[in-house]
């Protein structure tokens, strides 16, 4: 995968900065994006201390111009789109159906559904249009839980992986491969404000989880899963 170029879209979360150092260790460029310019522009000298081409973009997965505009310039940029990773998401308020507002559900799928498909249909354009390409999606095993109060994220999570699936089919002919990678919930929400010790002994669990996601994207993305299409990657610990 060498000197190839990598997308990470929803490159700010602790998932998205540890795949874009994992990438970056490969020697691939990277554009990263994301809505918030200062961490961005950080975690691009970051990743330059890696001894690799990258910059950041912002960009709004909710709304189309800025995706279109995202997937062109890192495409103009570059040359080409090898490889796209979305993970941009949200959580939402937790809650009972019953006490749910509408918009909860509209702000979480229109970022984490919404979202994913722009950043598919834009991706898949031009990756359809070079005939070679990988896109990887971020699911979550969460949304098999059925955890009661969190029914608007879990069910997102399952209509990512069906665009998956779709996707996958529809770009089969043309040699580009779409998975997802479905890892369990990290520990963030664990994180304590008023126990620092308890937050020692999971920041090195958090860690090794997130070095795992990233491995296995990374994994997903390369030569060496060539015939993997269409598949949701579970990560259980």
């Amino acid at each position: 995968m060498n000197k190839s170029t990598v997308l990470i879209i929803g490159a700010l979360t602790e998932i998205g900065q540890a795949t874009a150092i994992a990438f970056a260790q490969n020697g691939t460029n990277i554009v990263v994006s994301g809505r918030n310019q200062e961490k961005g522009d950080s975690l691009v000298k970051e990743l330059e201390n890696l001894k690799i081409e990258a910059d950041y973009l912002f960009a709004d997965v909710r709304h189309e111009e800025d995706v279109r505009n995202l997937v062109d310039w890192t495409n103009i940029r570059f040359g080409s789109l090898d490889v796209a990773v979305n993970i941009a998401e949200i959580e939402g308020e937790s809650g009972l159906l019953v006490e749910q507002s509408i918009e909860n559900f509209n702000d979480v799928f229109e970022m984490n559904v919404r979202g994913t498909f722009l950043s598919m249909k834009h991706e898949m354009r031009v990756m359809l249009r070079q005939k070679s390409g990988v896109i990887v999606n971020i699911s979550s095993t969460f949304g098999r839980l059925d955890k009661i109060g969190s029914g608007f994220y879990a069910a997102s999570r399952i209509a990512i992986e069906e665009l998956t699936k779709t996707a996958a089919r529809e770009a089969a002919n043309e040699s580009v491969r779409v998975n997802a990678v479905a890892p369990e919930p990290t520990d963030s929400d664990l994180i304590s404000d008023e126990d620092p010790g308890l937050n020692e002994g999971i920041a090195p669990i958090r860690l090794r989880k997130l070095e795992e996601i990233a491995g296995t994207i990374v994994f997903a993305a390369s030569d060496k899963a060539p015939y993997s299409t269409g598949q949701i990657i579970g990560i259980n610990s």
